[in-house]
């Protein structure tokens, strides 16, 4: 244990800090890191350094080099700079390089040097030129903030979202500031900056003063501020060389500590662990690194060579040409255990299995002394959590095997934070391999989550060790497996020295039907990357139709996208290419290709029907469907026309096309209507009213109604209205008028062909009881029983029943009898009904 902690610092009475070697940086750098602009992404993240840039002691024709590299300093690309000159680089939140150009615009790479967009920072930008800038990152994604050469500052807080804000002016602001940095407070960015003795903090709209609470006098200018990784902290560098920590706000001042140095620093960030009551920054110069915080010493390293710091959630990563380092403050846990003398219980169980290994009766002493102070479970715990904290797998390993040698004299410890430490340290170890690069913490990890993770392994094109990860760590395949595989699919399609067909097959037989992959979202990469007859290859696999059809019609590709539409059978589908084509192709082709589809050639003329009647007469021209012309002509008659006269030609058009078709039924019912119309136009003319659009039967009655019954006789005559129908149309309509006389004379001018119960019947519907019966008298045998209930003679139908021994109709006059009046009919029915029974 003592050579355990040889590499501990302490900082004050309560807490350690230790620096340890992540990474021997096996990178060929020509240069110095001072020579170079540096970024480094927080989470174990890649590094890039931009070589060679604009000094003005450098030759002008000489282009800088960019070059990014793992966090190991395995080389990841290496690219000749070809756009302006850069003033500032950073990395996002999804490890995308941020390079800000003088002129304002920011250059945005992937990874492997691929260039992905670019965006401007504003016209005011571009005319002040570019002073200074910042990269950072917030829980709204990654913003940029500018310092322009007119000494205003512009921000955007989000870069996926670009809004630009042009930050207030500051009062008497006549030069750069001497130190600035970005705050975010209240889910606001804002900027703080220093100008000799004052700090000013600007927000979107208001620039106001702000005082540190505690400073010491003296102060005339601040030479450096860092913020902590959560926004909450911020430490100062003043010229007298006193260091001020307190919180971002200003409320509270956490501590101060004077270095007795004077000369601005390199670089100062903060260096602490979350949920640590300890606060420190580390403040680098060209060849000393220091350690202040709540203590009246600090620590002190020596630095060899050029470093960089990179502030991370837990701690500061430290990489120079040779060198990957971490520091960060000793966890409580860790401290506990090992710590000289230490009688925690993690460290009493960490001895006790090491005694066990020896075979030393040791061994059961310690466990002794850990279960009489009841202390095992939390024994355990400590160590499972501690190994969590090491780097080394030595010692995960020493710590895991104190934990499970605990865990064996406990009755219900629960294994799933065992398990899940072991898994965990399996992940990260995997990641931490020099060959892969990413040196994250157990607390960095916690906090990026796997999915995230998964997600940088994917951009570092390390699919295997993806998905080993998810096999292992058995996620769902939808999360895991299946997006990591549509990834590697999107980067296969992008290596264009494969022919299009072994690329089709290598991801087909690689990805299979695997849930969760869209080969419409591979293909669209692929078209992407100008591969159209890859993308369609691709698509054969598809099994979704709706996910074919959009892409298909992207690429132009229209008729194969119509034969997907109607293999799905989606009718929307259909429709919607069917649309596109029309606005693609020209006229004739367009018809010309629905002629090969008649599917698609249906369902477009029930378009056509609702939307374009035109095209729809065209569509029956050109396929000479002289029947459905005819339809259409007939229909646009009434729907297009109001002139009779254009009516009548349209009618014609249609008996035209009718008899073309050879439905001769059709055109002869048209050839009627047409001259019903005229006769109709006669009429409103000669006797006034209305007539037109009325149905043959409608004018006939109007006729009767109006009087004019020998014009409804003739018109029946000219149509061949048969008799019976004739009858019934003036039966109702005299009716109607309750024109009684000439109903009566009516139904004697000659024999009712349908007979007299109609007569009855319309007379007891308009309640004349009287009339009915003039009628009953004249029905025929067969309806005699019918008629007489109809007006309510209930005892004559009985008379009529019996007479006709019907038992039909003895049942029908034996339900009307209901009235105490009806008993004796009902009684009389019901003797000749058993008279009839005997015989």
């Amino acid at each position: 244990m003592d050579c355990y902690t040889a590499n501990w610092n302490p900082l004050g009475d309560s807490a350690f800090y230790r620096k340890y070697e992540l990474y021997s940086m096996d990178w060929d750098l020509k240069e110095e890191l001072r020579d170079c602009l540096v970024a480094a992404a927080p989470y174990g993240g890649p590094i890039a350094l931009l070589r060679n840039p604009w000094r003005k002691e450098k030759a002008a024709s000489v282009r800088p080099m960019l070059e990014i590299y793992s966090a190991s300093g395995v080389p990841l690309v290496s690219l000749l700079w070809k756009s302006g000159p850069v003033v500032s680089m950073g990395w996002s939140a999804e490890e995308e390089l941020l390079c800000v150009q003088e002129d304002g615009a920011v250059l945005v790479y992937g990874l492997h040097g691929d260039f992905r967009r670019h965006f401007s920072m504003g016209n005011e930008v571009l005319q002040n030129r570019v002073l200074d800038a910042r990269i950072f990152h917030t829980e709204l994604g990654s913003g940029v903030a500018i310092l322009t050469g007119a000494h205003r500052f512009t921000l955007s807080a989000n870069v996926g979202d670009l809004k630009l804000r042009r930050m207030p002016e500051v009062p008497g602001l006549q030069s750069a500031p001497s130190c600035w940095t970005t705050l975010f407070q209240e889910r606001v960015a804002h900027i703080l900056l220093a100008v000799g003795p004052d700090l000013y903090l600007l927000d979107h709209a208001t620039c106001s003063v702000v005082t540190p609470p505690g400073l010491p006098p003296g102060v005339t200018s601040f030479l450096q501020m860092a913020v902590s990784f959560t926004y909450r902290h911020l430490a100062l560098f003043t010229d007298t060389g006193y260091i001020w920590m307190g919180t971002a706000s200003f409320t509270d001042k956490l501590c101060e500590f004077n270095c007795n140095i004077r000369a601005p620093p390199k670089q100062m960030v903060w260096c602490t662990r979350p949920r640590s009551k300890e606060r420190a920054v580390v403040v680098a110069w060209e060849r000393r690194l220091m350690v202040v915080g709540n203590a009246p010493e600090s620590i002190q390293f020596v630095l060899d060579e050029d470093s960089y710091l990179v502030p991370e959630l837990d701690g500061v990563r430290i990489f120079s040409r040779n060198t990957h380092e971490f520091l960060h403050e000793v966890p409580v846990t860790s401290e506990e255990i090992f710590k000289i003398a230490s009688m925690a219980p993690g460290a009493l169980l960490l001895e006790a299995q090491k005694e066990y290994e020896k075979e030393s009766q040791k061994a059961d002493e310690y466990l002794r002394e850990i279960q009489e102070l009841g202390q095992l479970t939390q024994a355990v715990q400590q160590c499972i959590e501690a190994a969590g904290h090491e780097h080394r797998p030595d010692m995960q390993k020493s710590l895991l095997r104190a934990a499970s040698f605990g865990k064996c004299f406990l009755d219900r410890f629960p294994p799933d934070s065992f398990v899940r430490m072991c898994q965990d340290l399996r992940v990260l170890n995997a990641i931490r391999d020099y060959h892969i690069g990413i040196p994250l913490t157990y607390s960095q990890y916690k906090q990026l989550t796997i999915q995230v993770l998964l997600d940088r392994l994917v951009l570092r094109r390390l699919y295997p060790l993806a998905i080993q990860i998810c096999e292992y760590l058995r996620l769902p395949e939808v999360q895991g497996i299946s997006r990591i595989l549509a990834h590697w699919a999107c980067y296969k399609v992008q290596q264009k020295d494969v022919s299009d067909e072994d690329v089709a097959r290598a991801i087909n037989q690689k990805l299979g039907d695997t849930p969760g992959v869209s080969y419409s979202d591979i293909a669209a990469r692929a078209y992407g990357c100008g591969r159209t007859e890859l993308a369609i290859k691709l698509l054969e696999y598809e099994p979704r139709s709706g996910e074919q059809v959009p892409l298909l019609l992207k690429m132009k590709r229209s008729k194969l996208a119509l034969s997907k539409a109607i293999e799905s059978g989606d009718t929307d589908l259909v429709f919607t290419v069917l649309l596109h084509l029309k606005n693609e192709l020209n006229r004739g082709d367009f018809f010309m290709t629905l002629r090969n589809q008649p599917m698609a050639l249906s369902l477009y003329r029930q378009f056509c029907k609702h939307q374009e009647l035109e095209t729809l007469k065209d569509l029956y021209n050109q396929d000479d469907n002289h029947q459905e012309l005819g339809s259409f002509h007939l229909r646009a008659s009434y729907a297009a026309e109001e002139r009779i006269e254009g009516r009548v030609a349209a009618l014609q058009i249609a008996a035209d096309a009718f008899y073309k078709a050879k439905n001769e039924f059709a055109a002869k019912a048209t050839e009627d209507q047409m001259r019903l119309l005229r006769l109709q136009r006669r009429l409103e003319d000669e006797l006034g009213g209305q007539f037109l659009d009325l149905s043959l039967h409608d004018t006939v009655t109007t006729l009767i109604v109006g009087g004019h019954n020998k014009r409804a006789e003739q018109l029946s005559r000219d149509f061949r209205i048969p008799d019976k129908r004739l009858w019934w149309l003036k039966l109702t309509a005299l009716a109607d008028l309750e024109d009684w006389e000439e109903l009566e004379k009516f139904s004697k001018s000659k024999k009712s062909p349908i007979g007299y119960l109609p007569f009855v019947e319309i007379c007891m519907k308009q309640h004349n009881k009287y009339e009915a019966k003039k009628y009953a008298s004249r029905v025929g045998p067969e309806q005699k029983v019918k008629a007489l209930l109809l007006v309510g003679d209930v005892a004559q139908a009985a008379d009529v029943a019996i007479e006709h021994r019907s038992e039909a109709e003895l049942s029908l006059v034996l339900s009307h009898c209901t009235g105490a009046s009806d008993g004796a009919t009902a009684d009389k029915i019901q003797r000749a009904r058993t008279q009839a029974q005997k015989k």
